[in-house]
């Protein structure tokens, strides 16, 4: 049974400021993975950039939260046209056997240099399948402010919005009047997990809130605020055959000492939010949410899996907004993504299952394409 197991490389780290989360969702993952079906590989990305094979971290450890990369963990790369091929920098093969060959690729990576299609363009030219959206969708749905030109052209419902940088960066009242409201949110074009996001009222946050979010991104999104918005999310998966998925809503509840869903409130504050599955909408809400949250999965043609995130905005009959699309959602303990999937009943051991027929289906598929 052993020689018969998938290897599987799970990607993880990062140079990214969501760095340590993808190490949390790593962890989890490497739990649901089957052992007797996956030779699970980890390899960490360190915020150098470095890719490390990270040997004795493949056997699951219960009550084990986050993938650690070991001191003294060899530099790896993957061979170009290797089907999956991995060398070691330092000249020997891994684990003193024959060059390691990967059958795919789990890349568990959040943000900037991970999920924005650069990884997953680097597995296109290694020719090895991978979970999740490839190199369009990826980028398409990381940049916040082309994501929501796609979706708008598309005639899907987004909040008033600008972007900018910092060569043509307006100042608090400009964008009020482009606006047309006082409360702002002010947010880096290309991060996740609310990285240098802030919520401004006045010139001085504004230009507070501008530089936080410029030191993550030269680019830079400006959204109108809804006062006593919900903050709903749906999930969609797609399957091996492409049939797409999408899971009941749920629902976060920041605590008020946050005043929205910070990064401090996601994985700090342990009574930072509070999650309700399925979300408190009517029967008619909820088939909205689910029917929007697949066409905004189709508009940006993602792939495999992806977290819609939505606003209500209570004091306009409650009209609905695509916040945002999220193709590498969090699957650390206390994500979204994953529990909304276990109240449909589907366990995260299926989840990766699900995921990973898929990746093996798609390049499979792409490889007839090819004429390989």
């Amino acid at each position: 049974m052993a020689e018969s197991r998938r290897k599987v490389g799970l990607l993880f780290g990062g140079r990214s400021a969501e760095h340590d989360v993808s190490r949390l969702s790593a962890a989890n993952i490497l739990h649901a993975l089957d052992q007797s079906r996956y030779e699970v590989i980890p390899i960490g990305i360190g915020c150098d950039g470095r890719w490390l094979l990270c040997e004795g971290n493949s056997q699951p450890e219960t009550g084990t939260p986050s993938l650690e990369i070991p001191d003294g963990a060899t530099q790896i790369a993957f061979v170009p046209g290797g089907a999956g091929d991995v060398v070691r920098l330092d000249g020997t093969s891994p684990r003193g056997g024959p060059p390691l060959r990967l059958d795919l690729v789990f890349p568990v990576l959040h943000g900037p240099n991970g999920e924005d299609g650069t990884v997953q363009g680097l597995l296109e030219l290694v020719g090895v399948p991978y979970v999740g959206s490839s190199v369009a969708g990826s980028a398409a749905s990381m940049d916040k402010d082309l994501c929501k030109r796609l979706l708008r052209e598309a005639g899907l419902p987004v909040v008033p919005f600008l972007a900018m940088t910092a060569r043509d960066r307006l100042d608090y009242e400009g964008a009020v009047a482009r606006l047309g409201s006082s409360d702002l949110f002010v947010k880096p074009a290309n991060m996740g997990s609310s990285v240098g996001v802030s919520r401004a009222g006045s010139a001085e946050k504004f230009d507070e809130a501008c530089s936080q979010a410029f030191h993550h991104d030269r680019k830079v999104l400006v959204e109108q605020g809804i006062a006593g918005a919900r903050e709903i999310e749906c999930a969609v998966l797609e399957h091996a055959s492409g049939e797409v998925r999408v899971s009941p809503p749920g629902e976060i509840m920041p605590a008020g000492a946050h005043g929205f869903y910070t990064y401090e409130a996601k994985y700090l504050d342990p009574h930072g939010a509070t999650i309700r599955i399925p979300a408190d909408l009517s029967p008619a809400q909820a088939r909205h949410v689910r029917e929007l949250a697949v066409k905004s999965f189709q508009v940006l043609g993602c792939e495999g899996l992806a977290r819609v995130d939505f606003f209500v905005d209570p004091q306009r009959d409650n009209a609905l907004f695509v916040n945002e699309v999220n193709t590498m959602p969090g699957f650390t303990a206390i994500s979204l993504y994953p529990k909304m999937w276990e109240a449909d009943g589907l366990a995260q051991n299926e989840l990766v299952d699900v995921l990973i027929a898929h990746a093996f289906a798609r390049h499979e598929r792409r490889s007839v394409l090819a004429g390989a």
